[in-house]
């Protein structure tokens, strides 16, 4: 009878050393927490500082190559755009290269340096655009150091989280959304530490705290090293890298549809990823932003965002680990189409405040923003951390980390489409322009429930199958 060795033994138990689930799960869930809380608290700033501070006259003429960066942005247009325009526009185009850049990352990580030292090299170009950003004149310079860092960052930590898992584990699902908690308590902070010593100190503080909070993730990323899943060798001049399995038709049937699914799922997103763009110029002016007796910075309407999400999270983590004791779970994409059902009501909710502050004139309540919040928020959980699990399991053998790149594919579509989105908050009434959003993810809700209809089948997970049970 076989004996496991020592190594064994440390590897089995370092698979549910942490609540069920591998110790790998909090190391990489504590280090994209602290990048996590520098993104958010950057990107919560970004349009805000832009349209009011760095876009005026006096300070937009400091920044080195805006010039020629305005003149490529406002050609596609035809004419000159506001500063309100333009940094909706700018916000738009940092947070689409943000999820377009993964698609770089990837294939560094999987053919050429390994995740590990493709994550490490993406943290540190993270860390020191953040520091730029505390500097008017490299304002450019910075959001290029940023998006590069994201794209080496991003795609193949996740992938590390899904390497954790066999795709046949049903762990899989529960161990993203674990990680995606950490996500939701790190933007319950970032906002309200750099959006307090942005407002009350200098906007270049905030993206300063942002700066330092990267350095902590990429400290506790290196610690924790020794609990990654093992990488396949690299090519080298001893010894050449395995070839990658060949796909079989399966995996070409599953990567046509879920590459095909894309723009359909940005469609879904459009109520989330206004968030930190045309919802902040809107709720800037648009909200009474006192409850209880509280005022609130515009900014930490982004925390609050994440406060509920977070809750929202546990509980629909809780309801589906109840549901699956009685009945058995939906497959991701029918859990994606009920997500996008419950967010589709977060910018109708919206669309009724500006009708409220039309009919009277008065800025609205802040019940309204906790309204969209509640709505957005229940259907984030059930949209975005399934879609990677959907992403990372259904991808083709030893593609993983580039197929979760393309699958932020989405969000980058969706952050262009944004950014020209909410400039329409110029060009038509408020109410109007949430009920845009509405029909919008109506329209992508429609077509996901055809998917799953004809796809369904195709995309299924395979639990319980005689395969899975021998592994």
């Amino acid at each position: 009878m076989a004996v496991d060795t020592a190594d064994d033994a440390v590897l089995a138990r370092r698979d549910k050393a942490l609540l069920g689930h591998p110790v790998g799960l909090g190391w990489l869930s504590a280090a994209e927490f602290w990048e996590r809380f520098s993104y958010y608290g950057m990107t919560t700033l970004l349009v805000l500082y832009a349209s009011k501070h760095l876009l005026q006259p006096g300070h937009v003429e400091n920044v080195l190559f805006f010039p020629q960066f305005r003149s490529l942005i406002e050609g596609s247009f035809g004419h000159e755009l506001s500063p309100l325009r333009l940094a909706t526009m700018i916000g738009g185009l940092y947070t689409t290269f943000v999820y377009l850049t993964p698609l770089l990352g990837g294939p560094l990580a999987d053919r050429v340096l390994g995740r590990t030292a493709t994550v490490t090299l993406g943290a540190s170009l993270m860390a020191l655009g953040h520091f730029l950003m505390a500097f008017d004149a490299t304002f450019l310079i910075a959001l290029l150091c940023l998006v590069l860092g994201v794209g080496c960052f991003k795609g193949n930590i996740a992938a590390q989280l899904g390497d954790l898992y066999r795709t046949d584990d049903p762990r899989r699902a529960d161990g993203f959304q674990v990680y995606f908690l950490g996500i939701q308590l790190a933007v319950i902070f970032s906002p309200v530490v750099c959006g307090f010593l942005a407002e009350t100190i200098d906007w270049h503080y905030g993206f300063g705290a942002a700066g330092v909070g990267m350095v902590i993730g990429l400290a506790i990323y290196l610690a924790g090293r020794y609990s990654f899943p093992k990488e396949r060798a690299r090519s080298s001049a001893q010894t050449p890298a395995a070839p990658l399995p060949r796909m079989t038709p399966t995996d070409w049937r599953r990567a046509i549809i879920l590459v095909a699914l894309l723009p359909v799922l940005a469609a879904s997103i459009v109520g989330n990823q206004e968030i930190n763009n045309g919802y902040l110029v809107w709720a800037d002016k648009a909200l009474q932003r006192n409850l209880f007796g509280f005022n609130f910075l515009v900014e930490y309407l982004v925390s609050a965002d994440s406060f509920i999400s977070a809750v929202t999270l546990v509980m629909v983590v809780a309801f589906w680990r109840w549901w699956g004791t009685r009945w058995r779970e939906p497959d991701e994409i029918t859990k994606i189409v009920i997500g996008v059902g419950i967010s589709m009501l977060a910018p109708l909710a919206l669309a009724g405040a500006a009708a409220s502050t039309a009919a009277t004139g008065q800025p609205a309540s802040m019940l309204w923003a906790v309204a969209f919040h509640v709505f957005n928020d229940i259907g984030f959980a059930n949209v975005l951390p399934i879609g990677l699990a959907l992403y990372s399991r259904a991808a083709p053998t030893g593609r993983g980390g580039t197929f979760l790149a393309i699958y932020y594919l989405h969000i980058a579509m969706c952050n262009f489409f944004i950014g020209y989105l909410a400039g329409l908050l110029e060009l038509m009434p408020a109410t109007t322009f949430w009920l845009l959003h509405v029909a919008i993810m109506v329209g992508a809700g429609a077509v996901l429930l055809l998917a799953k209809v004809f796809f369904g089948r195709i995309l299924a997970p395979e639990y319980g199958t005689p395969a899975a049970a021998a592994a």
